[in-house]
């Protein structure tokens, strides 16, 4: 573990050390492997590092068959000699994340004996699956104030190698995946558990823990939460968010609850009122279409529009066929590269509208359905919207 300078210390920002080899993995990606590195390879739930070696990004870094990888963003030859700088703000975040992770888990399990079961380490937030089905309000609040106060009392976070025979001197928190090279994270007195990540050295730096949501997940619960500098952030950002709504809804804080559920009543009357006006609009529609038809003796309405939607063509075609048993009303919408169809008949005519458009559909390669007083269809368009409802209006002994 000599060559893993995080082990030894994870606040080093910038190390000194050889380049062993340089190299292309066979998926063509450039890699270092160095003599001795600070940067911290993803395990354990944690991100891995980044940073520059040389001014090179470094923008993956994994342990592979027992070397640790350094991915770099270019093929670029380095020197013998190189210094690594590792993104510090990166890496204390994951740091303060994961500290907060123990912590947590560990509140869970003293008050409860909730077990953690997997945890997530994010860009943005991270969760842990709790061995539990279900978790109410209560506990979660309970386990959040327990954890920060933990972090308020700022105990030491001491890491310690120890041998698979010593471990009946500890407690764990959870078994083991390993027996050799075993490393403790303990918090005293209240966390003790098997660890490869970066921690800070006191609670203190954690800074705070914030629970944001939990959802079942199978038969477990997981729980979504922030620690660190990402509670301040998160806090600004749902401030500026909060402070715009209060402006745009020209309500308090306190009262935004009210006042957006008024705004979705309000928005939910609008969507009433729109569809009864559309509604009217078709009828108007379907009236005027009706008498200016029987004005000229022709019982058979053939129209061609564009873009209207088939759900407005059906209504339309189901309120002309309704107030007119002796009418037939044929339509067709060019929308895009679409041809969509709909017929409807009153109980008088005498025109089959299932045969009539299922007739037409090889020609546009539609599909379609319905029965004899009403059908649709729809398909390409491989020909205009005139000449596919002249050839309806044909077959029904009418010329457009």
């Amino acid at each position: 573990m000599e060559n893993k300078l995080y082990y030894d210390n994870p606040y080093i920002k910038s190390f000194q050390t050889k380049v062993i080899q340089q190299t292309i993995d066979p998926s063509g990606k450039p890699y270092v492997v160095l003599e001795k590195t600070a940067f911290y390879p993803t395990g354990g739930g944690q991100p891995h590092d980044t940073g520059t070696i040389h001014d090179v990004k470094v923008v993956n870094v994994e342990e592979t068959d027992g070397e640790i990888r350094h991915y770099l963003e270019k093929d670029v030859k380095l020197p013998d000699e190189i210094i690594g700088e590792v993104d510090w703000n990166r890496r204390f975040d994951h740091m303060q994340q994961h500290a907060g992770q123990h912590i947590l888990s560990a509140a869970f399990e003293n008050l409860f004996g909730y077990k953690t079961v997997s945890f997530h380490l994010g860009t943005e937030s991270l969760t842990i699956d709790l061995d539990i089905e279900q978790l109410t309000e209560h506990d979660a609040l309970a386990a959040e104030k327990l954890a920060n106060t933990i972090i308020l009392e700022n105990r030491p976070i001491e890491t310690k190698w120890v041998t698979n025979e010593e471990l009946s001197q500890y407690t764990l928190r959870k078994e083991l995946s390993v027996t050799d090279d075993i490393r403790l994270v303990i918090i005293p007195d209240f966390d003790y558990n098997g660890c490869g990540g970066t921690h800070p050295k006191e609670t203190g730096q954690v800074r705070a823990i914030k629970i944001l949501d939990w959802e079942r997940q199978k038969k477990k619960t997981r729980v979504q939460f922030i620690c660190g500098n990402r509670v301040i952030e998160q806090f600004h950002q749902k401030q500026q968010i909060l402070l715009e709504l209060t402006r745009l809804l020209n309500a308090p804080e306190k009262e935004m609850g009210s006042a957006v559920q008024r705004l979705i009543e309000s928005g939910k009357e609008q969507s009433k009122t729109i569809e009864m006006l559309k509604d009217s609009l078709l009828q108007y529609e379907a009236d005027q279409l009706i008498n200016e038809f029987l004005q000229r003796g022709e019982m058979v309405i053939g129209k061609l529009y564009q873009n209207r939607t088939i759900q407005e063509l059906q209504k339309l075609a189901r309120l002309i066929a309704a107030a007119n048993n002796t009418i037939t009303f044929i339509c067709v919408a060019e929308n895009e590269n679409r041809i969509q169809i709909v017929g409807a008949k009153g109980s008088q005519s005498l025109c089959n509208m299932q045969q009539l458009i299922s007739g037409i559909l090889p020609l546009i390669n539609g599909k379609g359905g319905g029965n004899e007083s009403f059908a649709q269809g729809g398909g390409e368009r491989l020909l205009p919207g005139k000449d596919v409802l002249k050839q309806l209006m044909e077959q029904t002994g009418n010329v457009v």
